[in-house]
């Protein structure tokens, strides 16, 4: 039971930041996209570009953020290769990667160009 109130509240942080992030003029060009390299919660347009977001919910942003692992950026950052290797610029098309961070009460705060 507890997993999959997990994985609801995880889907519920992505809709909220999805939400935020169209609000701000970022499409959304895909959510949950998963190649052979792992799986990008949100993937947004930037004119030209794209915006990779990875959602972390936890009872604190603090805590959200100790959940992202160097494992996990590598992954991540293989993901969107991959990604982007379907664009028409393929990839020398521009990226960003945005990390979202949401606690228990629903506050989010983006951490844009996270892997800088």
């Amino acid at each position: 039971m507890r997993g999959a109130m997990a994985h609801q509240a995880g889907l519920a942080a992505e809709a909220r930041i999805a939400q935020d992030y169209e609000r701000r003029g970022y499409p959304l060009a895909r959510a949950r996209w998963r190649g052979k390299s792992g799986e990008i919660d949100l993937v947004f347009r930037d004119g030209d570009g794209l915006v990779f977001v990875e959602v972390k919910k936890s009872r604190s942003h603090d805590r959200a953020l100790q959940h992202l692992t160097r494992r996990q950026i590598h992954r991540l950052m293989r993901a969107a290769e991959e990604y982007a290797g379907t664009q028409p610029k393929g990839l020398l098309t521009e990226v960003r990667f945005d990390v979202a961070l949401v606690d228990s009460h629903g506050i989010f705060r983006v951490m844009e160009n996270a892997f800088a």
